[in-house]
């Protein structure tokens, strides 16, 4: 993630991508969809708001979820914020949100959107689609945030405090349970999982490459995933569930796989790449932001790899020496290369071609 600059100040201050207000001018800040950065808003009686920054000067409205719940720093067109109820191109994706009559609910609710805007920031900067429920679309991408709920004829519902939801995705509908922004909790998950990471924008990661598995591949590119990935009915996703959690991993995962968890169907493996990828060009973009030279690349795979693992260098040195756990713990062998290059080509290739997917359910945890 880049940094950005408020043009209200004299001179230029340094904004980041979850400001609401700049530290220095005080002024307003949001994300404008038109020239794609934090940016000072100016008001305008007549609009609402206007972009300050030199060249745009859009007039923008706050989204709902910004000005009326505070869980949002986007901004949007009049024309979008009418077409769209209110709701920005983050927020208009959410199906089912906490509920805010229990405490601590709406701080949790922030915490998700947060990690969203950074996978919506992601996903736009290399490309791929990801139309809201209320685009003309086979497969439009919601979530669902919720604790302690299950589906009622296609509805979510509330229940008893033994009923759980399980983080995963169906038929382009992500679900994250709120337990995931609880720090104590999520580490305890992690050291029980024996995962190197467990992180909110890593959940949104892993769950947002089932949801293109079933937009770019299902029905499209399955032989090419086979080849890479091996076969998703062989062994079915069931008995592949059932094996793992009794057996585990195999002890030389980590020459072919991004993770112990990867190794427990192709489904899995697919996701656990595609969130790997998005790692790699979220810490490029944010090292090439700050000016490590390093991290700069030609946009192959393999410059993309060898400037992740420069700069990974670096980060997992500083980390220990503040007793830190590595920034980047993946080792890229051949295997997990050939992934990653596929992955890239399908990214490639969705920039460029406009898809239709056969909307499938993926019984993906």
């Amino acid at each position: 993630m880049r940094t950005f600059e408020c043009h209200h100040c004299n001179p230029s201050s340094r904004l980041f991508f979850d400001n609401t207000q700049c530290i220095i001018c005080d002024a307003e800040v949001g994300w404008c969809p038109a020239c794609h950065t934090i940016a000072a808003m100016i008001p305008d009686n007549e609009v609402g708001y206007r972009c300050a920054n030199p060249g745009c000067g859009t007039a923008l409205v706050k989204c709902f979820n910004y000005a009326s719940e505070s869980v949002c720093n986007r901004m949007q067109t009049p024309e979008d914020h009418a077409a769209y109820d209110g709701l920005c191109d983050c927020c208009r994706h959410n199906a089912v949100i906490p509920d805010l009559s229990i405490e601590g609910h709406r701080e949790r609710w922030a915490s998700l959107e947060a990690a969203k805007r950074r996978l919506f920031y992601t996903l736009d900067l290399i490309g791929l689609p990801h139309p809201s429920p209320q685009d003309e679309s086979v497969l439009p991408l919601s979530f669902a945030f919720m604790a302690d709920a299950l589906p009622d004829a296609g509805l979510w519902r509330s229940t008893g405090s033994d009923e759980k939801v399980y983080t995963g995705h169906a038929q382009g509908l992500i679900t994250i349970n709120l337990k995931e922004t609880d720090d104590a909790e999520r580490e305890r998950l992690r050291v029980d999982m024996n995962e190197s990471h467990r992180t909110l924008i890593g959940h949104f990661r892993h769950e947002i490459g089932h949801y293109y598995w079933d937009l770019l591949i299902r029905g499209h590119d399955e032989d090419a995933s086979r080849a890479i990935f091996g076969d998703p009915e062989a062994p079915t996703y069931a008995e592949a569930l059932e094996r793992y959690y009794e057996q585990g991993a195999a002890a030389d995962w980590a020459q072919s796989h991004v993770s112990a968890y990867a190794t427990m169907h192709p489904w899995e493996d697919f996701a656990e790449t595609f969130a790997a990828y998005q790692d790699i060009v979220a810490v490029l973009d944010t090292a090439i932001g700050l000016g490590m030279a390093r991290a700069e690349h030609d946009g192959t795979i393999d410059a993309m790899i060898l400037a992740y693992q420069q700069v990974g260098l670096a980060l997992n040195e500083l980390n220990r020496e503040m007793g830190l756990l590595d920034m980047v713990p993946v080792v890229i062998t051949p295997a997990i290369r050939e992934k990653l290059d596929y992955i890239h080509r399908v990214v490639q290739r969705s920039t460029a071609t406009t898809t239709t997917p056969t909307p499938t359910p993926t019984p993906a945890p």
